[in-house]
């Protein structure tokens, strides 16, 4: 019988970042990523090149380190921060940053 694949990264001292996206009818999910795509600098060109419809919540966890927690607001701040660098900001972005001023 084969096992399901660990979520645990083959390099685990290291920040992973997942994204809780709303899919309206068919519920939240958490978004598939590579390994690779799981950094906070990844996640972040992510959102602003508009790969989330309709993101949620982003929690971090550390293995190595014993911990995780909620991102949500910390990840809404650095997309405020990086605003001026970008032309138009993504409408998924923007209701993001709504829902993450309410935490």
């Amino acid at each position: 019988m084969r096992s399901s694949p660990s979520i645990v990264p083959h390099d685990a001292d290291r920040d992973t970042y997942l994204v809780l996206n709303d899919f309206g009818r068919l519920g939240r999910a958490w978004c598939e990523a590579d390994e690779e795509g799981t950094d906070r600098e990844t996640l972040i060109r992510r959102f602003l090149a508009d790969q989330f419809s309709h993101p949620v919540r982003i929690v971090a966890f550390n293995t190595a380190e014993g911990w995780s927690r909620d991102v949500t607001v910390d990840i809404a701040d650095e997309l405020r921060r990086r605003f001026p660098e970008y032309d138009e900001v993504p409408l998924s972005v923007q209701k993001f940053l709504e829902i993450a001023v309410r935490r």
